[in-house]
């Protein structure tokens, strides 16, 4: 697909209450039914099977799994009746980008409840072992969403470093720390060594049964890249350990940083785009696109997944306003054919009533970009 300003779906999705609830212990309600019927219809889901499953008082192994397939073939159905080019399920199937991960990695113990944002709350671990892999974690999710979907699928995978990051790190520091005196030191040699380690034993080989498997496109999420701006080295590091000897199109997504942190190592990545958040930095104009500035400065000339809505807020972006974010960023840019569009970051905040009326604008002001650029 040629055209420009590909329109893409970017993280996760809400969990509808009826996919969430039997999980949970907890009662469908007639309000949840209606939803779903609400959302089959406009989808144009066959939904007499999924009611059926949803008026059981408790639902076995075999149905709970059934009941996934099912949230991820609404989520998917909603990205592209929204009309995105790219798409995934919302990531109806996993229990949340880090934890999801975690699970399946052998050496890992959690250890407690960490408060992310909002009142969303997640597992965290200690790496207390060497890292491996239980199972290819996202091969079964993938596959699905390749037999359903009608356009372009696209799988987000959580990075070695954010895994890292987002972790604690007895193992390696126990092991740096014998070598060395320098606290300091000690941890960021820690750091990169169970990063890498993540990268090579537990990502590569994930991303090389999903290629394996058909999948073209894969974006990797490192939201805790700039976090600790010493050790963005670490992260490019080991993005190029994970799709090393890997043939796919590669992008990385890092929601909600600093973006002058990643330069000028950045640079050196082996990925085609970097799928940013644009939009919530917006406050009165094109401020926070500005930062494409430095970019330029530095000379990147791949693509850019632009994010052009703030995905925390129910505010409706109207499609004059994404146009406009659109042009902007590309004469910034000067190369049309590198735009990508996408929300700043994962959806799941919002309603799906919401995120459906925000990506129809989004898509709807991807159209008259193209005729603005000549194209259509």
């Amino acid at each position: 697909m040629n055209k420009l300003f590909l329109a893409q779906e970017i993280g996760s999705l809400a969990k509808p209450n009826w996919r969430v609830k039997p999980f949970r212990g907890m009662p469908i309600t007639r309000e949840d039914i209606a939803e779903m019927k609400h959302w089959a219809k406009l989808l144009e889901i066959e939904h007499a099977e999924l009611e059926k499953l949803l008026e059981k008082k408790e639902l076995s192994g075999e149905e709970k799994s059934k009941l996934k397939d099912y949230a991820s073939l609404f989520a998917l159905r909603f990205f592209e009746k929204a009309g995105l080019d790219i798409v995934y399920d919302g990531e109806q199937k996993r229990s949340e980008m880090y934890q999801h991960a975690v699970d399946n990695i052998a050496g890992f113990e959690y250890v407690g409840l960490v408060r992310s944002f909002d009142n969303k709350y997640y597992k965290k671990a200690s790496c207390r072992a060497k890292p491996k892999l239980k199972i290819f974690y996202h091969l079964d999710e993938f596959i699905f969403v390749k037999a359903h979907a009608k356009r372009i699928p696209k799988v987000p995978i959580t990075g070695a470093y954010t895994l890292a990051d987002w972790s604690f790190n007895e193992f390696y520091l126990k092991k740096s720390r014998s070598k060395t005196s320098d606290l300091k030191r000690a941890s960021y040699n820690a750091k990169r060594e169970l990063t890498l380690e993540l990268a090579k034993q537990i990502i590569r080989p994930n991303i090389k049964a999903l290629v394996n498997a058909g999948a073209t496109y894969i974006q990797i999420d490192e939201p805790a890249a700039t976090t600790k701006p010493s050790e963005v080295p670490i992260v490019v590091e080991a993005f190029n350990e994970s799709v090393k000897g890997l043939n796919a199109k590669f992008s990385c997504h890092i929601c909600f940083s600093d973006y002058s942190k990643l330069f000028p190592h950045v640079l050196e990545m082996n990925c085609e785009q970097l799928a940013l958040e644009f939009a919530n930095k917006c406050k009165h104009g094109f401020e926070g696109y500005e930062i494409l500035k430095l970019f330029n400065e530095y000379g990147y000339d791949k693509e850019i997944g632009l994010g052009v809505l703030d995905v925390h807020s129910d505010a409706i972006e109207s499609v004059a306003t994404i146009k406009a974010r659109i042009e902007y960023a590309t004469k910034l840019m000067g190369d049309a054919k590198n735009i990508y569009v996408n929300p700043d970051c994962g959806l799941r905040t919002r309603s799906w009533g919401v995120a459906f009326k925000k990506l129809k604008n989004m898509v709807e002001a991807c159209r008259l970009a193209r005729r603005e650029f000549g194209e259509e």
